[in-house]
Order: structure tokens, then sequence, then C-alpha cells
């Protein structure tokens, strides 16, 4: 299974940005998204940002990832 995992923008340089959630950091490419700002929410999958979320709707995907972690829905 593939997720994408919403993450909030923390540093851009050229188009790479540093993304954080949960004091987790990963390196992700800006380049299939356009327009994105520090502090914006995107979906990381395998390195790169492939959309754009508010913050809203990232805290709904968060919170429906670990509900279903702490259900054991995911494999650890």
């Amino acid at each position: 299974m593939c997720l994408g995992v919403p993450m909030q923008v923390k540093t851009i340089t050229d188009d790479l940005a540093i993304c954080e959630i949960d004091g987790v950091q990963r390196e992700a490419s800006l380049m299939m998204v356009d327009d994105v700002q520090v502090g914006d929410y995107v979906l990381i999958h395998a390195g790169f940002a492939i959309e754009k979320i508010d913050a809203a709707e990232a805290q709904l995907t968060l919170d429906a990832l670990r509900a279903a972690l702490d259900e054991g829905l995911f494999p650890e």
C-alpha cells in the first residue's frame, strides 16, 4: 500500500523543501507542485510533494492515519 503523508513545509531551497510532522523531518522535491510556501501543508510520497492541502485537511488525514495505527491496521 502507498500513502501520501501530510507534512508542513519548514524551509525551501530551489525545488527542495524540508517538511516536518511530529518532529520528523524529510526532504521532498517540489517539482510536481506549484506555489508552495513555507508553512503550507503538502502530501509527501516517495520523496515528492504530490499535492498542496490546507491545514484542516492535513489534520483530518493525520488523525485518520493515527487512528489506523492505533487499531493495528498497518503492520509495523
